[in-house]
């Protein structure tokens, strides 16, 4: 293996490890919450409206954030490696060297096939991650489907220097 394609890789693995603990942060911060307390049954029923769960205080953040995760990963769907590297964060462009972005991300993306669909399954915000200084980042999971099978990608984003938000990770799984 080439010692960019080791790069490649080990700026995969950070990714994905940090990608990984904010998951498991989330999942346990879920876990931890109280129990809502129970309702009496003749307490009155909200309507429709009011059901609706409230937004999060980082939903701007959020969407922001999944919505850069988006149009990066259309830019790999369209096979524009280039300006995909182009357009992540400075974090990443200086964690993977364009070479190696350049001989790697083909090999990984192609056996993919033509993408069929995309739908985004969760979206998290998080001001710490491991292995990255502090900042805003926002992890988007997406369930992808290609003509060749369904991909679950993960695309964590930060607020770059520029004050744009921009790919700082990108991990998948094949199912």
């Amino acid at each position: 293996m080439s010692p960019t394609t080791r790069l490649a890789l080990l700026a995969g693995a950070v990714a994905l490890a940090a990608s990984a603990q904010a998951q498991m942060k989330l999942k346990a911060d879920t876990a931890t919450r109280p129990a809502a307390p129970a309702v009496a049954a003749n307490a009155p029923q909200p309507d429709a409206a009011s059901a609706q769960p409230a937004p999060s205080a980082n939903a701007e953040k959020e969407t922001a954030g999944k919505m850069a995760a988006f149009g990066w990963l259309t830019l790999l769907d369209r096979k524009d490696w280039g300006t995909a590297w182009d357009s992540s964060s400075t974090i990443f462009r200086q964690t993977v060297p364009l070479g190696s972005w350049m001989d790697a991300i083909p090999k990984v993306r192609e056996p993919f096939g033509v993408l069929v669909s995309r739908e985004p399954s969760d979206v998290v915000y998080k001001t710490t991650l491991p292995g990255r200084p502090d900042g805003q980042y926002v992890t988007a999971q997406f369930a992808s489907q290609f003509d060749k099978g369904i991909v679950d990608e993960m695309v964590t984003t930060m607020l770059d220097t520029d004050g744009r938000w921009r790919v700082t990770g990108y991990t998948y799984t094949r199912r």
